[in-house]
């Protein structure tokens, strides 16, 4: 079975585990890139990977309970 490049939003939340509204706030942050093809909004994959890229490069808090 052959991958898809483009995911609908609603996909793309799905693969990443988060909610619609949450990969909405993130697309409109300008977190996730996104094409429009007509008037369809697409995510391509790449683009996920970019993101996760990204949060694993960012350093992250130390929980003060542990």
């Amino acid at each position: 079975m052959n991958p898809r490049e483009l995911l609908t939003i609603e996909e793309a939340a799905q693969r990443l585990g988060i909610g619609r509204t949450t990969m909405y706030a993130l697309i409109k942050a300008g977190q996730i890139r996104t094409v429009t093809i007509g008037r369809l909004r697409r995510v391509p994959t790449f683009c996920l990977d970019e993101y996760v890229q990204h949060l694993l490069a960012e350093p992250t808090p130390l929980d003060p309970a542990a």
